[in-house]
């Protein structure tokens, strides 16, 4: 059964930082891309950041020099937020994509909440 777990987030001022962690676990392979989405109130899920099995990152541009994603053997996933902004406040969820080889439909974190005050 796999399952995704998020932890990390919490109430912050602006300029600070938080770490957001994502365990997943169930998954026997190491997915080729692991994802940080987030969804803000009123607003799309949006893609912040994705790694590749291989290290290889992308940032949405809102984001770019500010936050770092990085995945480690264990399939453990980290987003490291620095110089947070009021609108960095969403809900952030862990993404593992589907995989049509290994027939892994892919799977959500139930999501963790950030809220940057100003």
């Amino acid at each position: 059964q796999v399952q995704l777990v998020e932890s990390g987030g919490g109430l912050v001022q602006a300029g600070g930082s938080l770490r957001l962690s994502c365990a997943a676990s169930g998954i026997s392979f190491s997915p080729a891309f692991m994802d940080w989405y987030r969804q803000a109130p009123g607003a799309q899920r949006e893609l912040v950041a994705s790694i590749s099995s291989g290290g290889s990152a992308n940032y949405a541009d809102s984001v770019k020099g500010r936050f770092t994603i990085s995945r480690d053997a264990n399939n453990m996933l980290y987003l490291l937020m620095n110089n947070l902004k009021s609108e960095d406040t969403a809900v952030y969820y862990c993404f593992v994509p589907g995989d049509y080889i290994r027939k892994f439909p892919g799977a959500w974190g139930q999501g963790t909440q950030v809220t940057v005050s100003s």
